[in-house]
């Protein structure tokens, strides 16, 4: 039975019948927000970046990721990629071992650590980054009352607008790129609504905007002005770019992008809004050379619970957190999978197994 599904836009479906899949064509990879279900990707993020791609010539090349997807992508390009995508997989699993009901203070106290044992020392993180790849780490900046407060009554005014139209949650987000390399000209990013502002990543904030971008409100405290940005509150980079739906066409080659549902949902408010699942119509061409990989029907079904890990494991385990990284670590296992299939594919491409995005 197959692990993934492979799921193309109408250009990639014709670039791989025809050359197949091969790793100079790959021009970025996207990383979706998602908490505790990025860690069923780590073993792939491990062939992808240690094995594959690094025995390619080196190309320009943008990764870019909001929330565990930001963490993801930036233990990709690290100097030690390998070691780097090991060490965020061990300390988001043992460091989270919360109390029944932790403050927001010690959830961005934690999650700080998960970051800084990932990225290690951050001058040598930012300096010695993979040639010719650029990261793109994104943030939701917020805006009137989003800024000032962290409450719940502070985003009930957002979630309202939100669900009139995504338009109106520009006033209450900004998206906040921080970039190296040439992040901030891949063209991949809209212009919309979030007035995407960017800052360069470098020694000082990179720890912070990290940090940032897996700030989940209502959870953590936001980071507040870091630097070298514009002063205010950093939430969750997929409070705006929740399974970032961008301009993936802008990219000369490829979009590849493991993902976690064979649809994309714009920003994380919209999770429970099915009519914005996929997008706008008008987005539809921006999926044009990207290859979905997601886990199959049956690679599901063989995982603890019949899903990949998630948040809300958090409350079912409770204080069982053996229990839960039991579960999370055999998910983990079971989705290297994932990684014999697409290495197959690629060994001996097979154009009937690329389906359609969803929506087209």
């Amino acid at each position: 039975m197959s692990a993934i599904r492979l799921l193309a836009g109408p250009r990639a479906r014709e670039r791989i019948a025809r050359d197949g899949l091969q790793p100079d064509s790959i021009a970025g990879v996207a990383a979706a927000a998602g908490g505790p279900k990025g860690l069923a990707f780590l073993p792939f993020d491990t062939w992808l970046f240690g094995e594959w791609l690094a025995a390619a010539p080196p190309r320009p090349r943008l990764l870019a990721g909001a929330s565990i997807g930001a963490w993801r992508m930036a233990a990709a390009v690290h100097p030690d990629g390998v070691a780097a995508t090991r060490r965020l997989g061990e300390a988001y699993l043992e460091l989270q071992r919360y109390p029944l009901k932790p403050s927001s203070r010690h959830v961005s106290a934690v999650c700080r650590e998960v970051v800084e044992a990932t990225v290690g020392d951050a001058a040598r993180f930012v300096a010695g980054t993979r040639p010719g790849h650029s990261l793109a780490v994104i943030t939701a900046r917020g805006r009137g009352a989003v800024s000032r407060g962290a409450g719940r009554l502070a985003f009930a005014r957002p979630a309202a607008a939100n669900l009139l139209s995504r338009r109106r949650l520009g006033a209450h987000l900004q998206r906040v790129v921080f970039g190296t390399g040439a992040a901030h000209a891949a063209g991949v990013w809209p212009d919309d609504a979030f007035s995407t502002r960017h800052v360069a990543l470098d020694a000082a904030n990179a720890i912070d905007a990290l940090l940032a971008s897996g700030t989940i409100p209502l959870l953590a405290d936001p980071v507040r002005d870091p630097r070298g940005a514009p002063t205010g509150a950093y939430w969750d980079g997929g409070l705006v770019d929740y399974h970032l739906l961008l301009e993936w066409r802008a990219l000369d080659g490829l979009l590849l992008y493991p993902h976690f549902t064979p649809w994309l949902t714009p920003g994380w408010l919209d999770k429970s809004l099915p009519w914005r699942r996929r997008g706008p119509a008008a987005h539809a061409p921006w999926l044009d050379d990207t290859l979905l990989v997601v886990p199959s029907a049956s690679l599901l079904a063989r995982l603890p619970g019949g899903r990949l890990p998630e948040r809300q494991d958090f409350h079912r385990h409770g204080a069982d957190h053996d229990g839960r990284l039991r579960d999370w670590r055999r998910a983990m296992a079971e989705c290297e999978a994932m990684v014999e299939d697409l290495a197959a594919f690629v060994r001996a491409p097979d154009p009937a197994r690329l389906e359609p995005i969803a929506g087209r």
